[in-house]
């Protein structure tokens, strides 16, 4: 796998280059320069979803012989995980929420109790490796069960498999 930047504009040179993707001159004022072959901007695209690269970021990615846009590069080669909640898959491009070791889908993310939705910075609760909303972990105290103590804040993250 090769990450390059993509973005790097080259002034036209005197002397028209030809594109890689299409063949033809490239005559713009500016050209891409990228896999150290020269392409019109409307030219280089991943070869997935056939988005043009040079709108969607400055990064392209290269594995297999194949150009792709991050997204697509992370669905085919990147790392998946579980959700702690509903155990289905949670493909690498996705963003989760984390609790100690556990990933989350973001819908999945709520009190196993009460189903409450957790906004960012509500703090939540982990007993018995389930999430638990404030009041929900206060009842659980007045119980006298051993929780782990109340305090933890929510922070959203993509998945640990990118590739940045």
């Amino acid at each position: 796998m090769e990450m390059m930047n993509l973005k790097s504009e080259v002034p036209n040179m005197e002397i028209p280059q030809d594109c890689a993707g299409c063949g033809k001159k490239i005559t713009d004022r500016f050209l891409l320069k990228s896999l150290e072959r020269y392409w019109h901007e409307s030219c280089l695209r991943c070869s997935c979803c056939q988005c043009c690269l040079a709108e969607v970021g400055s990064t392209l990615y290269t594995k297999a012989s194949l150009i792709l846009c991050k997204r697509d590069y992370l669905r085919l080669f990147g790392s998946t995980g579980y959700c702690a909640a509903c155990c289905k898959v949670i493909p690498s491009f996705e963003m989760v929420m984390r609790a100690r070791s556990n990933i989350y889908h973001l819908e999945c993310f709520a009190c196993q109790q009460c189903s409450h939705r957790f906004c960012i910075g509500e703090n939540f609760a982990i007993f018995n490796n389930r999430i638990l909303c404030e009041q929900d972990y206060q009842n659980l105290l007045m119980s006298n069960e051993e929780p782990i103590p109340l305090g933890y804040k929510q922070q959203s993250h993509h998945r640990q498999g990118e590739v940045s």
